[in-house]
């Protein structure tokens, strides 16, 4: 079903090609929304991947944005960052305090890196007959059911199958399911007293929180009954940012963060965190076998990592490592005195070597791909 938001002052027609079931495209879709643009949504059907995302990325992925000009975006932060660019006047996804600039970022890393675990642990353990009707909707909607109940069995099975070098196991779902709830708790608890992650409108961290939120989290039956149940304020949330909703104020005063999100962003230091600094050694190690330019690899082997108290291993993926890069950028083009506040806060939170830490190498990203520097 075709979605569009409220028109954009400057210029008008992006196409969003994605679906509802999709983790990025919700994320997509509540910028968008958001932000007023002028889009429409088409549903990356088979004819869809066959006529436009394959012959103009070269591999199969949503959600992909076609500029008014023709020009394809692919990656949600770089659609995020070419409709600012066109439209300069409208409001901005990213705060202009540079403490605030930062946390966005490790938000954006934390929803969509690491969020993901919850994501597909739930959807392909809890959902998962469901989900195999959903693919085969979004694919072939004109077959009937026991036709797309097939092809989205035979689509869904590479993404079912991801879930084990995500890091999920039998040994230790419960963590999993013990870090999502403590999460859940965590967010109910900012949500008190903030109605957005960093005062009463929506920013860059809100929109990334949506796409494992809202497309996994909330619309799948089984664990939107658990978000219900446990979290009906996050719930409350989730929809507000995926309809677009603006918010009734701004962002907090004075480079502010909330107390609320330190809890989080702990979480974030003790989990996550140690799994990024392991996939940038083995990073470090690959890029000293190769000259600059090189397409760099989706993963560099496997990874041990802790979440919720339980033990796993995890393939050593590279796309992780390009947020966090966006991160370190940021910091190193920080002033002093926002570096100063932003070291306390990180020491609150047991995030201090992320100050000094940066990647063993450069990357850069060319032709939808990520490339040594």
């Amino acid at each position: 079903m075709a979605r569009t938001g409220q028109k954009d002052q400057g210029m008008s027609g992006y196409v969003l090609y994605g679906a509802e079931v999709s983790y990025f495209s919700g994320k997509a879709r509540a910028y968008l929304r958001w932000r007023g643009a002028d889009f429409e949504e088409r549903i990356a059907t088979r004819e869809v991947y066959r006529d436009v995302i394959l012959p103009k990325v070269g591999w199969p992925v949503i959600p992909v944005m076609e500029m008014p000009d023709g020009e394809v975006v692919q990656d949600t932060a770089d659609i995020i960052a070419a409709v600012e660019a066109a439209t300069p006047d409208g409001p901005r996804a990213m705060p202009e305090g540079p403490v605030q600039r930062v946390v966005s970022l490790l938000m954006e890393l934390y929803a969509d890196e690491w969020l993901v675990l919850p994501a597909m642990h739930y959807r392909w353990n809890y959902n998962e007959d469901w989900a195999y009707g959903e693919f085969g909707r979004i694919s072939a909607p004109d077959a009937p059911p026991p036709e797309q109940y097939a092809i989205g069995r035979k689509n869904g099975e590479r993404f079912k199958g991801a879930v084990a070098m995500l890091g999920v196991s039998e040994e230790n779902i419960p963590g999993v399911e013990a870090a999502y709830e403590a999460f859940l708790k965590d967010m109910t608890e900012h949500l008190r007293h903030h109605a957005y992650l960093l005062g009463d409108r929506p920013s860059l961290g809100d929109f990334a929180f949506n796409g494992p939120l809202y497309a996994h989290l909330l619309r799948d039956p089984e664990s939107g009954r658990i978000m219900e149940r446990l979290a009906p304020k996050v719930a409350a949330y989730v929809r507000r940012v995926q309809a677009g909703e603006p918010g009734n104020g701004d962002l907090l005063a004075d480079n502010g963060i909330p107390k609320t999100l330190e809890p989080i962003l702990s979480r974030q230091m003790s989990e996550q965190m140690p799994m990024l600094v392991k996939t940038a050694a083995l990073f470090g190690e690959w890029a000293k076998t190769v000259k600059a330019g090189a397409d760099v690899p989706r993963g560099f082997g496997m990874v041990e990592f802790m979440t919720g108290g339980f033990d796993g291993d995890c393939a050593a993926r590279s796309f992780p490592l390009w947020r966090l890069q966006a991160v370190t950028d940021e910091i190193d083009a920080m002033p002093a005195e926002a570096k100063t506040r932003l070291a306390e806060l990180l020491d609150r939170v047991g995030g201090t070597p992320l100050m000094e830490f940066r990647l063993p190498a450069r990357l850069v990203r060319k032709d939808y791909r990520l490339k040594l520097a």
